[in-house]
C-alpha cells in the first residue's frame, strides 16, 4: 500500500468516518486538521486506486475527494465507489479547482452529492459536512424503517401461510360435513353440490334418514362469508345430524321407539329460537327444510328466506314453488309456515342458494330465475350429479372472467323414472 496512506484516527466518541482522497499531502493535512477539530474520524489516501481498495474493506460515511488526480480521477473513483456492494450510503463531496459552472455541473451530473472549489473554506466545508450528515441520518433512518417493514412483511407472510394452511384444512373439514354427494334410496335419489367462493363459506346442504320411508333434507345459507359463517354452519349441521337421531332437532322419538318427523315449520321455529337464545352472533341464515315420504312422493317444505325451490315435472315443465318467509335468527317469536308438494315418478325438486341466481357476468347481469328455468329445460336429460356439474359449468361460463362472489350450493331430489 502507498506510504502516504494513514491509519484511521479515532476519538473518544464514535463519530462519522471521513475518507480524504487527494494526491497533495499538504491538502490532506489541512483537511485532516479541520476534520479532527470537528470530531470526525479520519482516513486519508493519495489516489483513487488506494481509495477504492480502502472502501472495499471499510465503508466511510463521507468522502472528500479531489477531482483531478493521477490515474483514477475523482469522477471515476465515485463511479467505482457507488458500484461497491454496501448496505450503507456514503456521502460524496468532490473537490475541484475548476471554477467554470459548466464543469461543476458536469461533476454533479456525474453523480457527486456535493462539491467544493479550492482553496477550501473551512466554514463552507463544515456547512457541507453538516448537510451531508443530515442526509446520512435520513438515509439511515429510512434504511432502518425499510428493514423493519421487510421484517414485518416476512412475519406477515409467515402468519399468512399459517392461516392459509389452517383455512385449507378448515375447508376440508367443512366439505366433510357433506359426506355423501349422492345417495340412492331406491324410490328417489339425492345429489348435493357445495362450492365455496373462498376457503370456507356459509352454505351447507345435507339430508338424514328419519325412518324406513321418510328422510329430511335441508339447504342453509348463513349471512356473510368466511370463518365466522363457516363456524355457524358447522354448529347448525350438529342440530340436523344424521349421526344421532336422538340429538337431531327435526326428529322425535315416540314411546314405542319409532322415529317420526317434526313438522318442518316447527323445526324452523326451533332453530330460530336456538339461534337467538344460545348463539351470540350477528349472523342469520336462510333455509329450506323438507321432509320426504319416499313411499308416497309427498314433500312437506318450510321456506325461510331461501330462494324458491324449483320443481321439474316428468314432462319437462318447470315451476317455482314456495312463499319466501323470514330468515332464521332475525326476529324473536317469528312464525313459519309450510306447504306440500306431490312428486310423481320422473319429477324432481331442486333447491339452490342465492349464489346461483346472483351470479354476475362481466356485463353486471345476474343469472336470474329465467336463466335457471332455461337451464333446467336445456339439460332435461341430465340426472343426478351430472346435472349439478353441468350447472356449475354453466355458471362458470356465464361469469366469464369474474370470480363467484358468493357460495354456490344445491340439493337435488329425483323420484325414480317410470322405467325404473
Amino acid at each position: 500500500m502507498h506510504s502516504d496512506r494513514q491509519s484511521v484516527e479515532t476519538h473518544e466518541h464514535e463519530s462519522n468516518l471521513v475518507l480524504v482522497v487527494d494526491d497533495s499531502r499538504l491538502q490532506r493535512s489541512i483537511l485532516r486538521a479541520s476534520l479532527k477539530k470537528w470530531g470526525y474520524r479520519v482516513a486519508e489516501v493519495s489516489s483513487g486506486d488506494e481509495a477504492l481498495a480502502f472502501c472495499e474493506i471499510t465503508q466511510p460515511d463521507l468522502v472528500i475527494s479531489d477531482w483531478m488526480m493521477p490515474g483514477m480521477d475523482g469522477i471515476e473513483f465515485w463511479r467505482r465507489f457507488k458500484g461497491l456492494k454496501s448496505e450503507r450510503f456514503g456521502y460524496f463531496i468532490l473537490l475541484t479547482s475548476k471554477s467554470d459552472k459548466t464543469e461543476i455541473a458536469q461533476g454533479l451530473d456525474a453523480g457527486a452529492d456535493d462539491f467544493l472549489t479550492k482553496p477550501v473554506s473551512a466554514a463552507e466545508l463544515r456547512a457541507r459536512l453538516v448537510a451531508g450528515e443530515r442526509i446520512l441520518t435520513m438515509e439511515r433512518e429510512l434504511t432502518r424503517k425499510n428493514e423493519l417493514i421487510n421484517t414485518t412483511l416476512d412475519e406477515l407472510k409467515t402468519l399468512y401461510t399459517i392461516i392459509d394452511n389452517d383455512l385449507i384444512e378448515a375447508k376440508q373439514l367443512q366439505q366433510s360435513l357433506v359426506r355423501e354427494r349422492f345417495k340412492d334410496f331406491g324410490a328417489a335419489q339425492i345429489s348435493l353440490m357445495l362450492q365455496s367462493s373462498g376457503h370456507v363459506g356459509g352454505d351447507l346442504v345435507g339430508y338424514f334418514p328419519i325412518n324406513e320411508h321418510e328422510i329430511g333434507l335441508f339447504a342453509i345459507d348463513v349471512s356473510g362469508h368466511g370463518i365466522s359463517s363457516a363456524l355457524m354452519t358447522a354448529r347448525l349441521a350438529g342440530y340436523m345430524s344424521s349421526a344421532s337421531k336422538e340429538q337431531n332437532i327435526a326428529i322425535e322419538r315416540r314411546a314405542e321407539g319409532i322415529f317420526v318427523p317434526i313438522a318442518p315449520s316447527e323445526v324452523v321455529a326451533r332453530l330460530n329460537d336456538l339461534v337467538l337464545r344460545e348463539m351470540t352472533t350477528e349472523h342469520y341464515f336462510t333455509l329450506v327444510y323438507a321432509t320426504v315420504d319416499l313411499s308416497t312422493g309427498k314433500v312437506t317444505v318450510s321456506q325461510a328466506g331461501h330462494p324458491h325451490p324449483l320443481v321439474q315435472r316428468a314432462d319437462g315443465s318447470v315451476e317455482l314453488v314456495g312463499r319466501g318467509g323470514l330468515p332464521v335468527g332475525l326476529m324473536a317469536d317469528a312464525s313459519y309456515d309450510q306447504f306440500e308438494l306431490q312428486l310423481a315418478a320422473g319429477d324432481r325438486l331442486l333447491v339452490l342458494s342465492d349464489g346461483v341466481s346472483e351470479c354476475m357476468n362481466e356485463a353486471d347481469e345476474f343469472y336470474d330465475d329465467e336463466n335457471i328455468v332455461r337451464f333446467m329445460n336445456n339439460w332435461r336429460g341430465k340426472r343426478g350429479p351430472c346435472l349439478l356439474d353441468a350447472l356449475l359449468f354453466e355458471l362458470d361460463s356465464f361469469a366469464g372472467a369474474r370470480d363467484f362472489s358468493d357460495d354456490i350450493s344445491a340439493i337435488l331430489l329425483e323420484f325414480a323414472s317410470q322405467e325404473t
